[in-house]
């Protein structure tokens, strides 16, 4: 047997890919690598949000499972949208990595220091949403690309710094960048930031489906996910709306903090809740931000994609 792996062809992708085939390998079972371009590797000109947030990152690799070209796609977790086509299903998630935001740059940036302003480059409606909120006094620019193509547009002065996932950094060996972190409690990460999902076909077979189970998912950061993207799926929501949740798993309970904020930075709807059921926490969290100014934010989001 030897497991058909589909991935994006973006270096970050293509690590994540062969940390999947190194896991397979220990557990003897052979594999081989497909990089495939996706919509979202393809269109750099325009952010997330305006291409679409359904998708995005997905769309290709699905097409190949569900011809058979493939057997699994390996996605950053925070790339997959909440509620899958009714053809595929996730089988696994990856041991999580550290979730959290940071700052790279090649000067030493304080985004606490109000006295300074500086321009952060991201393409994340999060993350710009979130710093307007807390550090208003930041200037902002638009960043699309995979990692390498981000920072080489930092050193040609495009920006003075990149806000990015930890994980994402740490996988490249950029460790040497970072010169600040987002405290997770507070600069909320999205839900999945962190983790690798792997996507099938529910046609797969189910002998192979297990073995993939077996050598692949971490029972600890499904529990946790399946909360997380319960309340990005109520929320009708991918990663292109300004939403957050993490988890953590205490007293095998799901304790999530999550919410949303408005894109000018002006509003933000957040609170926590635990269960030992992560559908249900992931539930009463986003029924409360919904019903608690949530609704209007996303209201707005539509309105402003209409126009």
């Amino acid at each position: 047997m030897e497991i058909k792996i589909g991935t994006r062809k973006s270096k970050l992708a293509m690590w994540q890919a062969k940390y999947i085939q190194e896991l397979l390998a220990k557990n003897n079972i052979k594999s081989k690598l497909f990089p495939i371009e996706t919509k979202g590797d393809k269109i750099l000109d325009r952010s997330i949000a305006k291409i679409g947030s359904k998708g995005v990152f997905t769309e290709e690799l699905e097409e190949k499972l569900l011809n058979l070209e493939i057997d699994i796609a390996v996605h950053s977790a925070k790339d997959l949208q909440s509620n899958l086509p009714k053809d595929f299903e996730i089988i696994a998630f990856t041991e999580r990595e550290e979730a959290n935001d940071v700052i790279v740059s090649r000067k030493p940036l304080n985004p606490e220091d109000k006295n300074s302003s500086f321009v952060l480059g991201t393409s994340s409606v999060r993350r710009t949403s979130l710093i307007k909120h807390f550090f208003p006094h930041l200037k902002l620019t638009d960043m699309r690309g995979n990692l390498q193509t981000r920072i080489k547009k930092m050193d040609n002065k495009d920006c003075d710094g990149l806000v990015l996932a930890k994980a994402g950094v740490l996988r490249m060996g950029y460790d040497d960048l970072i010169v600040y972190e987002f405290d997770p409690e507070v600069f909320i990460p999205p839900v999945g930031q962190g983790c690798l999902a792997i996507e099938a076909s529910k046609n797969l077979p189910l002998e192979i489906k297990n073995k993939l189970r077996k050598a692949l998912n971490s029972e600890t950061t499904e529990k946790i996910l399946l909360g997380e993207r319960q309340f990005l799926n109520i929320l009708e929501g991918g990663c292109s709306i300004p939403a957050f949740c993490h988890g953590i798993l205490k007293n095998n309970k799901v304790c999530l903090k999550g919410g949303i904020v408005s894109t000018d930075g002006q509003t933000i709807v957040l609170n926590d809740f635990e269960s030992e059921n992560p559908q249900e926490a992931g539930t009463k969290l986003a029924s409360y931000v919904l019903e608690n100014g949530g609704r209007e934010i996303l209201k707005s989001l539509k309105s402003l994609k209409n126009n």
